[in-house]
């Protein structure tokens, strides 16, 4: 679906530890911005959190563009995280609870998942782009 309007996209490199903060910072502002509930923010600040984490840890770096979108009557946030790491070898693994290729728990990206209303990977060789959607409630 695509929406109506967009917003101008805000983008934020992701090249040192200081950046991960940063991004949140950014992303609870927009989502705060957008009229979402302390919940919502919550909920997307902490999928911004582990995307971004990820393109740090596993991508080398990368960029977070947040993107205010309107659809209608609805307002949403796009996050779109890239990076120019190796790729996820295996897509379907990287997204099943309990998997890790760290020290984490294994909850990233399933995880998630389930934070946003919308999610996608596109994933190879050159990189990771990550694309995360979550709409305000009506």
């Amino acid at each position: 679906m695509l929406p109506d309007q967009l917003a101008a996209g805000e983008e934020h490199q992701i090249r040192v530890e200081e950046d991960l903060l940063t991004a949140r910072h950014a992303v609870r502002a927009s989502a705060v911005s957008a009229g979402f509930s302390i919940v919502d923010q919550t909920k997307i600040v902490t999928a911004a959190s582990e995307l971004v984490r990820n393109a740090y840890i596993h991508g080398g770096g990368g960029t977070l563009t947040i993107t205010v979108l309107r659809d209608r009557a609805r307002v949403g946030l796009r996050l779109r995280v890239r990076d120019r790491g190796p790729g996820i070898p295996d897509v379907d693994q990287a997204m099943t609870d309990g998997f890790s290729t760290g020290a984490g728990l294994g909850h990233g990206l399933g995880g998630t998942r389930r934070l946003v209303d919308d999610f996608g990977i596109d994933t190879g060789p050159g990189g990771t782009t990550v694309t995360a959607v979550r709409w305000k409630p009506r």
